[in-house]
């Protein structure tokens, strides 16, 4: 995202109340929903574990999570636009994060009943909520201060979307990964059930905690009085059509860029808790490895408020070329190794993926 910034942060939106110095109460809240959505969707890092576990699935049936989670930013992303559009950024806001709740609600039926197909109807529903959230929020950093700062400014929010994917491993690793029990050699089915039963059940609290903090800032967002941002198209009115977003080709190699690098990223944050319990990699229980999932989330938090300082003063495309070169290095060296070496490459490829959002 770094690299088209430039082409776009001038052209979509304006704001029409304030000056810069006015916008820090709206940057702030903001931050809290960069914060929320880098936490809950890190915690599919550790779901998908988990979930493997309840259900036996194998590692196709168990990256449908990822497929449900992710396929709603795809089908929503254009309606979401629609809708901020039509009912504004706050309130756009406010609507998905109440959707979010809902989603996040759906996990306690969907463990009740231990319904594989349920947990995932409550995933697209909580990323249809999250999509319609980045839809609003994204576009609505840039415009918040001056346009030349605009990279710096969606890399510092971005940074604390980062503290949230840190937490959050520690988190789940908590909460889910902790109930998970050893394999009975001779237990029967009926107490095998019992046992994935209870493993189930273990998403309940830590879902329905997340969907109390959704509720409660959509009820913050509600009351709060945010500047007016208004569509650049409707600034044209009665003078020159504004040219179409996909015009700028910068916007369209950009949206290639951030395709390739959201399935890179979020690829390897699905598989590094099975990855690293891997015997020829380091042999660690899941929820030991959940940890080191953190480092990786880390990376790209300390990455992210070093690059919000360093685009400042260097080319943004420039700073993307380099970062994305030694990510492929990494990559490429994890790939072709075994033991601690393959681990901690690919624990710092999060530092080097930071400034690509």
């Amino acid at each position: 995202m770094a690299g088209i910034q430039k082409g776009v942060q001038a052209t979509a939106h304006k704001s029409t109340s304030g000056h810069a110095g006015s916008y820090t109460g709206a940057l702030v809240a903001l931050t809290s929903l960069f914060f929320l959505w880098g936490f809950i969707t890190c915690l599919n890092d550790i779901l998908i574990p988990h979930l493997k576990n309840v259900f036996q699935l194998n590692y196709t049936q168990t990256m449908l999570i990822q497929l449900c989670f992710f396929g709603a930013y795809f089908i929503v992303s254009l309606p979401a636009g629609a809708l901020v559009k039509r009912i504004s950024y706050k309130w756009g806001i406010v609507v998905g994060l109440v959707i979010s709740a809902l989603g996040c609600a759906l996990f306690i039926p969907a463990a009740s009943l231990r319904v594989y197909p349920l947990f995932l109807g409550a995933l697209f529903v909580l990323a249809s909520g999250v999509t319609i959230l980045q839809v609003a929020a994204n576009p609505y950093v840039t415009v918040l201060g001056k346009p030349e700062t605009a990279s710096s400014r969606l890399t510092l929010t971005q940074a604390f979307n980062s503290l949230g994917t840190t937490i959050a491993p520690i988190f789940g690793a908590f909460l889910i990964l902790s109930s998970a029990t050893a394999a009975v050699s001779n237990a029967t089915p009926e107490q095998i059930d019992a046992l994935h039963m209870a493993e189930a059940a273990a998403v309940k609290f830590p879902y329905l905690l997340l969907a109390a903090a959704f509720l409660v800032l959509a009820a913050i967002f509600a009351a709060l009085k945010l500047p007016v941002v208004e569509d650049e198209e409707e600034a044209h009115q009665g003078g020159e059509e504004a040219a179409s977003a996909w015009s700028y080709s910068h916007l369209v190699l950009g949206a290639v860029g951030i395709f390739v690098y959201v399935g890179a990223e979020v690829s390897i944050g699905s598989f590094l808790v099975n990855f690293m319990a891997d015997p020829a990699i380091a042999g660690l229980p899941e929820q030991t490895a959940a940890h080191y999932v953190s480092y990786f989330w880390g990376g790209a938090m300390i990455g992210r408020f070093i690059g919000s300082v360093v685009m400042r003063y260097v080319d943004a495309g420039k700073t993307l070329t380099t970062n994305a070169t030694i990510a492929a290095i990494l990559l490429l060296v994890t790939v072709l190794t075994t033991g601690h070496v393959a681990m901690w490459c690919v624990l710092a490829i999060g530092f080097f993926n930071s400034i690509m959002f």
